[in-house]
């Protein structure tokens, strides 16, 4: 999202984290900006029963953690390295400093903060009233939409797991497992060699 070369301006790190490293806790302050060089990036939380709820999945190029970061709260969420990552990390100031120095870029923040904004509340309202076939379709469009989920001569290739697309849409993997057949069975989805294709 924002170039390397402007990063490397205002000082930023390069940092690796290992699959399932905890990059910050919830409850922390936030004092950093995160950019995904590459690797992928989840933030969750758990409910009382100990079931986890992802709030986002984050891939190369994209950003996390920035409204607390902008609002000086705390993080709601756990960011977690879902894979093997290397991440940009730019202290707050730094960070602060570089969005008033560079109004193009403040602009596209904005822009990426609004887009996560309206995913929240399209699926928010999936989530409280739709079926887990709409729901899981609805979760899929979007990650196709958003997330750069490469074509093939199949369809658009699903990246999200059975658990993480149950974690994003507060469904049982059993309820996701069978959505998935019941849409394979309309047409809407292609299950190929355990893959889900759109």
């Amino acid at each position: 999202m924002i170039t390397v070369e402007l990063l490397e301006k205002y000082g930023v790190i390069k940092k690796t984290y290992d699959r399932n490293d905890i990059i910050f806790e919830e409850g922390n302050l936030p004092l950093h900006y995160y950019q995904i060089i590459s690797g992928e990036v989840k933030m969750s939380n758990y409910n009382d029963d100990g079931r986890e709820f992802i709030q986002g999945i984050f891939y190369n190029g994209q950003s996390f953690g920035e409204p607390p970061l902008f609002l000086n709260q705390k993080y709601p969420a756990n960011a977690i390295a879902v894979e093997n990552a290397e991440i940009f990390i730019l202290p707050k100031d730094s960070f602060l400093k570089l969005l008033e120095e560079n109004p193009k870029v403040s602009l596209k923040v904005i822009e990426n903060l609004a887009q996560r904004l309206y995913y929240k509340s399209v699926m928010a309202a999936e989530i409280s009233t739709h079926e887990p076939e709409h729901r899981v379709l609805k979760l899929i469009d979007h990650g196709i939409a958003y997330f750069n989920f490469q074509k093939d001569k199949n369809g658009y290739l699903i990246n999200f797991t059975r658990q993480q697309i149950g974690d994003l849409t507060g469904l049982r993997v059993e309820t996701v497992i069978r959505a998935i057949k019941a849409l394979e069975k309309k047409g809407e989805l292609k299950i190929i060699n355990r893959k889900v294709y759109r």
